[in-house]
């Protein structure tokens, strides 16, 4: 009796779900019309509208160097089309989501069905959604439309459904499904599940990868056991040769969060970041650049197994930039060591520090072309004392030893700091600025005044970016061009690179001469030896730097071809221990400087311009032995070859910031102060040459106040009239080359504009400042 009445009771429910599906089937139908494939986006908008989460970074051969992320909300790949799917996915995943999919028309009545009864009957509910349905609900979703989980919203998505079915084959619908749904997590599509998951590619997908993402999308969040349980059930509907035990190490694998939420390929992420800051999902296609994958992967490799051995000595940090001479593109760009760096996001490549004597180079060939010096000239490497706002600048050189007179070719090659001081005050800061500024060094804001001195040694803040290309301008003849960082039209605009047409900074023959001088072992043999990290099998010329209080450590250098750029730190600005340049950046630019030479086909010296030559110098007392020197053309030395000394025009008396205190027991009349020059010779003319250059036959220029003095003599005598004044010795062309402020005090007042008619000219330099006969 009791048997008989539930038979009946189910006979009811079935009977219900039978009306109901009619009724629904009915009112779907006939109520609310035929769909219309219109109201459903085509295949080709849909798949167009994609936007991958991660945008990938190419080389120059079209290999990944780096994935970035950009929607911090989802993880999605690229677009896998159907054919690039492994088949065991394929079957595997419509085993499992919807297995009439190629028999129905958008919606599975049976499954429809099955649902219904099994809800009447109070079974544990199941779903009924075909892959079409679900497809229009991830449309929707997609065109921000909510989904109801009512009888209303349930017939949209079956309306949906039969549209997408008229208007879309089942091939498109079945790829379009598999690159939309969410299998884990965040992880959106088939080329994340099975790259970010299981580290592969969609059509690398064995049989047990195939049942673990097969199982995912109707539950993206499930317990690694229940993933496990229904990837077992569905090997078993399949007739899968598959045991539990490589479904559960499938499952541990692809469920591992940390796999997750890594990035897949980091060989760039500083450039990356650089390229693709601020992209909104627009810009989705990948970006070739002009990378070399495997140089990228050696740069990165060697920098990070010498940090390693430099752990000891408080050396943390490092960037290197590879560049091709001719064409400006980056070949590697490693912005830091990765994860194991103090500041993993901070870019080194861009970051300012303070220059060291990475910038002489630059100060010796202004010099050079001013026709100031020559390679032979000799520059007093002696105890020197400036004056500057806090004291007095004494430059030292690195091992605190003196040399004497030296020449420029021993002065830079061995990086002698006083000597570069001397040179600049031959050159002048703002002088030196002037070129500096043309190469690119953008972050020199200041006037030559607030560097001071201390610019020929590099207190200066520029960037290992801007360096490279400064001595890649050398390796070109002194012509300067941006560096290119992407490929020839492609996302230039987007990245606002720079399209800057070359321009020259410095001629072809001075520079030629300081690549020879950064080029020559013995040149450089007194600070550095024959053999070091400096020394490279082939032609090239380096030059190191060290920042004040160890800092910082750079070392730049080019050979025909290439440009290497490194540098080695800390990111906080905390000071090394014990690290030279030969110690710390120079290893890791020798080591890429080796495997260039590889692709070097000419890798000899650069051959003469026209306007350089070869001459003999001999040098007076033997401070250097004799040899043959290169010249700009009209600076060689005359008949006999003796190099000379560099004299820096300037003015010796007064000296800047002197205070003078008239004696009120003179009469002023009779009270004098000498105005006296020292070094015109080498700067005044230049029909010798810069070593032999004549006197220019008036003598030098003075100007008081701002009016240039009536007579031209290398020494004044000057009735002293109170207040503060700017003396300035000029040129022959009126230029100034050296300048000082003083001040008298005491004694009556004078008209401003009538000091300059207190001077007269003497026969013979002045022994005291005040002429009491």
């Amino acid at each position: 009796m009791r048997w008989g009445f539930l038979r009946a009771r189910r006979g009811v429910r079935v009977g219900v779900a039978c009306a109901a599906l009619a009724f629904i089937g009915t009112w779907a139908a006939f109520t609310c019309g035929r769909p219309d494939p219109a109201t459903v986006p085509s295949y080709d908008e849909v798949r167009g509208a994609h936007r991958p989460s991660d945008v990938q970074l190419l080389d120059r051969h079209g290999a990944v160097v780096h994935e970035l992320r950009t929607d911090p909300h989802r993880r999605a790949l690229a677009w896998v089309p159907l054919d690039e799917v492994s088949p065991l996915l394929r079957d595997a995943i419509v085993a499992a989501e919807d297995r009439r999919f190629e028999r129905h028309g958008g919606v599975d009545a049976l499954a429809v069905l099955g649902a219904l009864r099994d809800r009447l009957l109070g079974r544990a509910p199941r779903g009924a959604s075909t892959i079409t349905m679900q497809l229009a609900k991830l449309l929707d979703a997609r065109a921000g439309i909510p989904h109801r989980r009512s009888l209303a919203g349930k017939l949209r998505q079956m309306r949906r459904a039969w549209a997408l079915e008229e208007r879309w084959s089942k091939e498109q619908i079945l790829e379009a499904y598999l690159n939309l749904v969410t299998f884990r997590g965040e992880v959106q599509g088939v080329g994340a599940a099975s790259a970010v998951l299981l580290g592969k590619r969609p059509h690398g997908i064995s049989q047990a990868e195939a049942l673990v993402l097969a199982v995912l999308p109707r539950a993206p969040n499930a317990a690694g056991e229940r993933v496990v349980a229904r990837a077992t059930l569905l090997a078993r509907r399949l007739g899968a040769g598959v045991d539990e035990t490589s479904l559960a190490q499938v499952a541990r694998t692809a469920l591992d969060p940390d796999r997750a939420a890594g990035v897949r390929v980091a060989l760039a992420p500083h450039l990356a970041t650089r390229l693709l800051r601020g992209n909104d999902g627009s810009r989705n296609a990948p970006v070739r650049t002009t990378l070399d994958r495997e140089l990228q992967r050696a740069a990165a490799r060697a920098l990070e197994e010498h940090l390693r051995e430099l752990a000891g000595r408080n050396v943390r940090d490092g960037a290197v930039l590879v560049v091709d001479n001719q064409s400006g593109e980056v070949l590697a760009y490693v912005g830091g060591r990765g994860a194991n760096a103090s500041a993993p996001h901070v870019d080194a490549v861009r970051a300012r520090r303070q220059a060291g004597s990475t910038l002489k180079p630059f100060l010796y060939a202004t010099a050079l072309e001013l026709r100031l010096l020559t390679a032979a000239s000799l520059l007093d490497d002696a105890p020197l004392a400036l004056p500057v706002a806090g004291g007095l600048y004494q430059p030292r050189n690195y091992d605190e030893a003196f040399r004497g007179l030296v020449s420029l070719r021993s002065a830079l090659a061995s990086s002698l700091n006083v000597p570069a001081v001397r040179a600049l005050q031959l050159v002048s800061a703002d002088a030196l600025l002037a070129r500096l500024r043309a190469l690119g060094f953008s972050g020199l804001r200041h006037d030559g005044e607030f560097y001071g001195p201390s610019l020929a040694l590099g207190s200066a803040e520029v960037s290992l970016e801007e360096l490279v290309n400064a001595y890649r301008a050398l390796a070109n003849g002194g012509v300067a061009s941006p560096l290119r960082f992407v490929a020839d039209g492609d996302l230039r605009q987007a990245t606002n690179e720079s399209a800057a047409e070359a321009s020259r900074v410095f001629g072809a023959e001075a520079t030629f001469v300081v690549a020879d001088v950064l080029a020559d072992r013995d040149g450089r043999s007194a600070t550095f030896g024959l053999e070091s990290a400096l020394a490279t099998r082939r032609w090239s010329a380096v030059k190191t730097g060290t920042s004040k209080e160890m800092r910082d450590n750079w070392c730049i250098g080019f050979s025909r071809r290439f440009t290497v750029g490194v540098w080695v730190g800390n990111a906080s600005g905390e000071p090394m221990h014990d690290v030279s340049g030969l110690s710390g950046a120079a290893p890791v630019w020798r080591e890429l400087m080796e495997l260039l030479a590889e692709r070097e086909a000419d890798a000899g010296p650069p051959a003469p311009p026209d306007g350089v030559q070869r001459a003999r110098v001999d040098f007076p007392g033997g401070v250097e032995p004799s040899r043959d020197e290169w010249f700009l053309r009209g600076t060689e030395p005359g008949a006999g070859g003796h190099a000379r000394a560099a004299r820096r025009p300037r003015i010796v008396s007064p000296q800047p910031g002197t205070v003078i205190a008239l004696d009120p027991d003179i009469p002023e009349h009779l009270q004098r102060l000498a105005f006296e020059a020292d070094g015109v010779r080498a700067r005044a003319g230049a029909a010798e040459g810069a070593d032999g250059a004549a006197e220019h036959a008036l003598g030098p220029r003075w100007r008081l106040d701002g009016r240039e003095l009536p007579w031209r003599a290398a020494s004044l005598l000057w009735q002293p009239i109170p207040g503060r004044h700017r003396l300035e010795l000029l040129d022959p062309d009126g230029r100034t080359l050296d300048a000082v402020e003083f001040e008298v005090r005491g004694g009556r007042a004078v008209a401003r504009d009538a000091t300059a008619e207190h001077a007269a000219p003497v026969a013979s330099p002045i022994d005291s400042v005040f002429d009491r006969s």
